[in-house]
């Protein structure tokens, strides 16, 4: 019997199969997707992010990230990162990076999915193998979780996302984020000749729809061809009865997600493997449930708050003035959400 099985070999789940192979138990991860795994996320690390990977031993290639910027037509609003800078890496540099990373720890990546799920006072059970916990990083829609009955719904207020590259110069080190009546366009420099261009929005539409929303940025876009498909998300809303059953933890994505509005999902995603694994080290997987809340308290709260803020007509057109008329408060706001260097955009 191995010490943790972990569904889901993306970000959240490589972090803590790593950190938990660190620790000295004996890992084994299942994924079936082969290689690194591409997803729709807006591939901006916080510097909090950056430094916990950076804490981790990793140190994935992008580019530099120095501030946030808000667009509305002809207003913006500004602010620079005060810690050092985030970066902007592509989400299959960052996977690649993480996966050697957890394969140098000890930990075996199995191309296989987690099935039925049954657990007994001692152990966890799947498709013939035994651990002694299970992790469930397996994303958005954790079949694992609701496997457990741990679904709580999306809410009335559904969300999508949408993301695709273009082969394009960045042209700032800001990440920019561009507001219309509807939809929210983030722009990333991933590489040096590379942006990634994500847009949410409560209407469903395709990519191209979603971005007429953006004439300005439009018309940046045109100087580069697009480079490689669009992929999407959601509902990104995802509400969780609980994060421990039993002997299985919820990790990432799959323990819950409110929206990629503030871009925290990475720094989320490494401060719950740590609080996870450290909870099963000590054998006490309950321990995590309150863990869980206490970590993502402020990021549930000010996200839930800006998403439902921003549904009034009224105060999403002043969002960007009021912004650009305050900017002691706005770089307040952005340094906050850059978060701690903590070991624990886009998420797992």
């Amino acid at each position: 019997m191995i010490d943790l099985l972990v569904a889901g070999g993306g970000p959240a789940g490589l972090a803590t199969a790593l950190l938990a192979a660190r620790a000295g138990l004996e890992v084994e991860v299942w994924e079936p997707r082969p290689g690194a795994v591409d997803k729709a996320c807006g591939e901006g690390l916080m510097p909090g992010a950056l430094r916990a990977l950076q804490d981790l031993g990793l140190d994935p290639a992008g580019q530099d990230l120095t501030g946030i910027r808000y667009l509305a037509g002809s207003r913006r609003a500004q602010a620079a990162f005060r810690a050092g800078p985030g970066r902007g890496v592509r989400r299959t540099v960052l996977h690649a990076a993480l996966r050697e990373g957890a394969v140098a720890a000890g930990v075996r990546v199995v191309p296989r999915a987690a099935g039925v799920v049954r657990q007994d006072d001692a152990a966890v059970h799947l498709e013939g193998v035994s651990a002694r916990y299970l992790v469930a990083a397996d994303g958005l829609h954790s079949p694992v979780r609701r496997q457990l009955g741990l679904d709580a719904g999306t809410g009335r207020l559904r969300r999508f996302g949408q993301r695709r590259h273009f082969a394009l110069a960045p042209w700032t080190s800001f990440v920019e984020v561009h507001w219309a009546p509807t939809a929210e366009a983030y722009v990333t420099p991933v590489a040096a000749d590379r942006v990634g261009v994500a847009v949410l929005s409560g209407r469903r539409g395709t990519y191209e729809e979603q971005l007429a929303a953006f004439p300005q940025l439009r018309e940046r876009l045109a100087g580069g061809e697009p480079a490689g498909p669009v992929r999407g998300a959601g509902p990104l809303r995802r509400r969780v009865r609980a994060r421990t059953a039993g002997r299985v933890l919820l990790v990432g994505d799959a323990a819950g997600y409110v929206d990629a509005l503030t871009g925290e999902g990475v720094a989320l995603a490494l401060a719950q493997a740590s609080a996870a694994v450290a909870a099963l080290r000590d054998g006490a997987p309950q321990r995590y449930e309150q863990d869980w809340r206490r970590l993502t308290r402020r990021y549930r709260w000010l996200t839930s708050g800006l998403v439902q803020a921003t549904r009034v007509p009224v105060v999403r057109r002043g969002l960007v003035p009021t912004a650009e008329r305050v900017p002691g408060a706005f770089a307040s706001a952005v340094n906050a959400l850059a978060g701690p260097a903590q070991a624990g955009h886009c998420s797992g």
